[in-house]
């Protein structure tokens, strides 16, 4: 067997990869139906309702899974580079401690963490530097959203000093 999806005897095989996403597009377009077809009994005066958009949408994406799928099963993909999982922990990490941390720490801090992590990802392991950089860019869009916009973000303690 050599590497990718062709096998020795020299015909492709089907990517197993594509039809997961072929699977994963059609999923989607099948919940977007149903929801379609929820909001199709609400009356309207006219053709076009709330239900027009989303019904485009998911014929959209079902043509798309047939394709993906098609193009799959053919095994018409390029081979994909080596994927590394380090940058995708780190920034999934970074994702997850934003969450943890927003009602508690505040969007500053919160958002300060999910950038250095991000910088992480990226290379920049240099967290000392990256998570105070990171608070006070955040602490900035903070005053800018929540003084200047009057738009509501999690406050924490950093942000009541400023309040």
């Amino acid at each position: 067997m050599s590497k990718g999806n062709v096998p020795s005897n020299g015909k492709r095989r089907p990517d197993r990869a594509a039809l997961f996403i072929a699977v994963f597009l059609a999923a989607i377009a099948g919940i977007m139906f149903w929801d379609v077809s929820r909001l199709s009994t609400i009356a309207s005066y006219s053709r076009i309702g709330p239900a027009t958009v989303p019904f485009v949408i998911a014929c959209v994406l079902m043509v798309l899974a047939l394709w993906t799928a098609l193009e799959a099963w053919r095994g018409d993909f390029p081979e994909r580079e080596h994927q590394e999982v380090g940058p995708v922990v780190w920034i999934v990490g970074g994702l997850v401690a934003q969450l943890l941390l927003l009602t508690t720490a505040g969007f500053s801090i919160a958002t300060g963490i999910l950038f250095a992590a991000a910088a992480a990802g990226f290379g920049r392991r240099k967290l000392w530097i990256t998570i105070p950089v990171g608070i006070v860019l955040c602490l900035g869009i903070w005053l800018i959203f929540a003084g200047l916009l009057q738009l509501s973000l999690p406050a924490g303690p950093l942000e009541h000093l400023f309040l």
